[in-house]
């Protein structure tokens, strides 16, 4: 499978070329971070069945867990209404990490006033 140009025609990608990722946890619903892809990114992460990005600090691709060992088998993908954000929903065993500080999820850390 492959991004079709249909597909991209109705993805609204920034002026860089990428569009954010939400990475969600498929039986818990749980956030497990945001990242940037490209439509190369989109179509690896498809052809690959885990999650591709777009490093913006590289510019570079990303394959997540091809060091880490963290790999992030893709359930599915959904875009939003607006075609400006992605929904990766994945499933990652309870001992595998999201974050690139070993946390489970980039969002381990509360806002405080």
């Amino acid at each position: 499978m492959t991004l079709t140009e249909v597909d991209r025609d109705t993805l609204q990608f920034d002026d860089a070329g990428l569009i954010p990722a939400v990475v969600q946890q498929f039986d818990s619903g749980e956030v497990l971070m945001v990242a940037w892809m490209n439509a190369d990114a989109i179509e690896q992460t498809i052809e690959k069945g885990e999650t591709v990005f777009w490093s913006r600090s590289r510019q570079e691709l990303w394959h997540k867990g091809k060091t880490s060992g963290n790999v992030q088998p893709v359930v599915d993908i959904r875009v939003d209404c607006d075609g400006d954000v992605l929904l990766v929903i994945v499933d990652i065993k309870n001992h595998e990490v999201a974050c690139h500080t070993g946390e489970r999820t980039c969002f381990h850390r509360r806002l405080t006033t």
